[in-house]
């Protein structure tokens, strides 16, 4: 049930079961307050296919009603300590997407329209299996507005550790209990994708690494969930539809909480900005695994269980998310250095007339834009603008202790590398940074 945030008595623990209708924003009731340091344990639906075939679903995914953090003001930031993510789906489809012209005004994921009836965001129903299954509720005219170019269809063991794709015979057995394969939460609106029984790849396997391609708060106008970042929300500048911004807007308002960056998974310490009172954090758009880069467009989205807990970090004032991974996923040379190699260093040091060395921590900073140089161009700046230094020397420290890398196509970037322990400390980053990674 939702509350006022100011209000209401703070819960240790917040349970999310509901979701919101695709939209982010000031508007859209939150669930809490969560105490600061609680927890929000929240069952969560498949993010990218299953709600873009669903047209009555505004964002292009669909993601859990956000939480209040008591004590979270604008100007402050949330940190969010990922401590669990589970799959509970036994399957999905996914691949690469074609939209489908005449179904749109603009943007298929925000802005569908029946080409039927003429419908916006129509209301549908699913009659049998395949892409052409999504029908108009009020018309019964095909209404999806999207289809696959080449898809796939994963089933999972049931420790989720691997995942196999599977035959057409095998797809389509899926697709006829689509939403139990699919481990569907039951507030969840979404047609599920395994509907479509896509099966262009058969006998691929791989290992599952799941992460949130969606965490963080709630940005300070209405913003299609699937559109909160730079990239997706460069869509929007000039739209023919009603959540057009221009992108001054979109630049003030977002919190590139859509991220798809494989390393917020469990273990990782996530840093957001708050930009509506309470901060109102959000999840969604599960992914069992993911490459680099999300080039296909889109991954294997899951239902599954999260458990996060945030804390309050007072004035921050930072304008996007900040990551803390887990050691095994940073870049080779963002990684501390051994006491042996700390040995060596200053004895190399000591003989070229350097009496101490730089204590240092890696930190990873995200950019988002349009494309991965915009997108980097901005992480280099929030990295700057967080430390106190300048871009050129972000773009040494990077180079020779961190590396940029892609979070998704065409525009989320994380600029990782050793940060030094003095600008943590002044930040009030210092304790997480050594909670990860140990003292410097």
């Amino acid at each position: 049930m939702a509350v006022e945030p100011a209000t209401a008595a703070p819960h240790r623990t917040v349970f999310v079961d509901t979701f919101t209708d695709g939209l982010l924003g000031p508007e859209v009731p939150m669930l809490g307050p969560v105490a600061d340091g609680g927890h929000i344990v929240v069952n969560t639906a498949p993010g990218c296919w299953g709600p873009m075939i669903t047209p009555a679903i505004r964002g292009g995914h669909e993601v859990a009603r956000p939480v209040a953090v008591a004590g979270a003001e604008v100007g402050d930031a949330i940190a969010i300590r990922i401590k669990d993510i589970s799959v509970t789906s036994i399957a999905t489809s996914s691949g690469n997407d074609q939209a489908m012209e005449g179904r749109f005004n603009g943007d298929p994921y925000c802005a569908a329209v029946c080409p039927g009836c003429g419908d916006e965001w129509p209301a549908t129903r699913v009659d049998g299996i395949g892409e052409t299954s999504v029908r108009c509720a009020r018309c019964g005219a095909d209404a999806t507005p999207f289809t696959f170019t080449n898809g796939y269809t994963i089933a999972f063991d049931e420790q989720h550790t691997v995942g196999v794709t599977v035959p057409r015979e095998t797809a389509e057995g899926f697709a006829r209990d689509a939403a139990r394969a699919a481990g569907l939460p039951d507030g969840s609106r979404q047609n599920p994708i395994l509907t479509f029984a896509p099966h262009d790849l058969v006998a691929l396997a791989t290992r599952l690494r799941p992460f949130m391609g969606q965490l963080g708060t709630t940005p300070s106008t209405t913003i299609p969930d699937s559109h909160n970042a730079g990239d997706f929300g460069s869509f929007l500048i000039g739209a023919p539809h009603r959540y057009a911004l221009s992108a001054e807007e979109l630049q003030r308002h977002k919190t590139d909480g859509h991220l798809d960056v494989d390393a917020v998974r469990a273990g990782a310490i996530l840093i957001c900005p708050v930009k509506v009172p309470g901060g109102g954090v959000y999840m969604g758009d599960m992914h069992a695994l993911q490459g680099d880069g999300e080039i296909a467009g889109h991954t294997a989205d899951v239902s599954g269980t999260v458990t996060l807990q945030v804390e309050v970090i007072k004035g921050l004032a930072i304008d996007g998310p900040i990551l803390l991974p887990v050691a095994d996923d940073l870049p080779f040379l963002a990684k501390p250095l051994t006491a042996e190699e700390k040995a060596k260093a200053a004895a190399l040091g000591a003989r070229h007339g350097v009496s101490e060395l730089e204590a240092s921590l890696p930190i990873s900073v995200i950019g988002t834009g349009p494309d991965l140089n915009s997108a980097t161009d901005n992480g280099l700046a929030r990295a700057a603008e967080l430390l106190g230094a300048t871009v050129p020397e972000i773009m040494n420290r990077a180079t020779i202790t961190g590396a940029i890398e892609i979070g998704r196509h065409p525009g989320v970037v994380q600029v990782t590398f050793r940060a030094p322990v003095a600008a943590l400390e002044q930040r009030g980053l210092i304790a997480y940074a050594e909670e990860q990674y140990g003292a410097a």
